[in-house]
């Protein structure tokens, strides 16, 4: 279902894109957002006033600048009360204090200790690992009746990330599913505000708990590396370690399950390009980009706050105002990536250099692992179902109420192909 996007004007007459909570059009806001780049006027849900960069090249020298800076009281409207711990997007303006809300040289002490434990090496010795997971999905996928659409988003796109990452931190089985539950919550705008701070602190709690287990007796896992990590400076509280596990957990669980939906949708959707893979001509990695680059995970990142004013062109970033990176926009700038920007299309010639896991000091540290699930999942669940068709036309797939996770509720398919 899609609405017309919604605009509004202030009584200087200047437009402002208002982003729909229950995200009924995402490709006609983007189209919206990229129009009135590269700098627009956007609305958050709960009526929040905030600017978006929306063009490649500005985003890629905004995530650069220093003077655009991760702390909340910074913030214009936060400093005048007009932000309650109750908005909706409260977890995500203003999480707990990470490598995420943190900048210059506490930033990075923060993100060496995540790079010290997470190493390339670690992130590839989850390689069996990923495809145990993705193998045991996969026959639960074999088992469903023959000729019946299945979700494969429940099935398989959903469990895969969330498994391998608690493998990743140690974190138990049993606490799973409640965190499967709070992060939906996390990253639903719909969550009734008095609700909010109470899931945060659930949230909080699993991951405290985790910490204080694995300082009792530490095992090969991120959390017990994150724990011993040390450089010759100070290792990273208990605190500072809950808190990097929850950013990390909720930025490469929701990611990685929107690739995969993603590529999965975007071959499915070309049949030609289909083939093309499936006959080794391309290869998974350029399908993993495409995808990324087309239907970038992450719509939009909430929030980075000006400490002086910042020319962009003839607009102005003024200080204390919010700026928002809109992925969804910057993936479809056909200054960058050509006229057929808004296409996914794995054959096309330009290098496909996008930013769909963020630019610069702030990069996404969990990417590689991302990258690495995608790659085992995507090869696996095609050679096991290489007639795997799309079980309902994809326009009329329901997305979640997410304004910041391109996600869908369900992807319902037909494995053994089209009746």
């Amino acid at each position: 279902m899609s609405c017309p996007v919604h605009h509004t004007a202030d009584s200087a007459g200047a437009d402002t894109i208002v982003l729909d909570p229950l995200v009924r059009d995402l490709a006609g806001e983007g189209a919206a957002l990229l129009a009135a780049g590269p700098i627009a006027r956007v609305e958050l849900p709960g009526g929040v006033p905030v600017l978006a960069v929306t063009h490649h090249a500005e985003a890629r020298r905004l995530l650069n600048d220093p003077r655009l800076v991760k702390d909340i009281n910074v913030w214009n409207a936060w400093q005048r009360g007009e932000i309650s711990q109750e908005w909706p997007l409260i977890g995500l303006a203003a999480p707990p204090r990470s490598m995420l809300t943190v900048d210059g040289a506490e930033h990075r002490r923060l993100r060496a200790k995540v790079a010290q434990a997470l190493t390339p090496r670690r992130v590839q010795l989850l390689r069996p690992g990923v495809e145990r997971i993705t193998a045991r999905l996969l026959a639960g996928l074999d088992a469903q009746p023959v000729g019946e659409p299945v979700d494969l988003k429940a099935h398989f796109a959903y469990p895969l990330p969330m498994a391998v990452v608690s493998e990743l931190m140690g974190i138990k089985e049993s606490d799973q599913p409640e965190l499967r539950s709070l992060f939906e919550e996390f990253f639903n705008t719909q969550t009734p505000p008095a609700r909010v701070p109470k899931m945060i602190a659930e949230l909080h709690d699993i991951f405290a708990r985790t910490v204080e287990e694995k300082r009792a007796d530490p095992g090969d896992d991120l959390t017990s590396a994150l724990i011993l990590a040390d450089d010759g400076g100070a290792r990273l509280t208990d605190d500072e370690i809950t808190n990097t596990l929850q950013l990390m957990i909720a930025a490469g669980h929701e990611t990685t399950i929107a690739l995969i939906n993603n590529a999965v949708r975007g071959l499915l959707s070309n049949p030609d390009q289909k083939a093309l893979v499936l006959n080794g001509e391309i290869p998974w990695e350029t399908v993993i980009e495409e995808t990324l680059r087309w239907s970038s995970p992450t719509s939009h990142v909430l929030i980075r706050f000006a400490t002086e004013d910042v020319e962009v062109g003839d607009t102005v970033i003024p200080k204390g105002e919010g700026l928002i990176t809109s992925y969804v926009a910057i993936g479809w700038d056909e200054k960058q990536h050509g006229p057929t920007a808004r296409e996914f299309d794995i054959t096309r010639p330009t290098p496909i250099r996008h930013m769909s896991f963020g630019h610069g000091p702030h990069v996404c540290p969990g990417a590689p692992l991302s990258r690495l699930e995608a790659a085992v999942a995507l090869p696996a669940l095609f050679e096991r179902f290489p007639d795997i068709a799309p079980a309902v036309p994809d326009e009329t797939l329901r997305r979640r109420p997410n304004v910041t996770q391109n996600d869908f509720y369900e992807l319902p398919v037909l494995l053994h192909g089209a009746r």
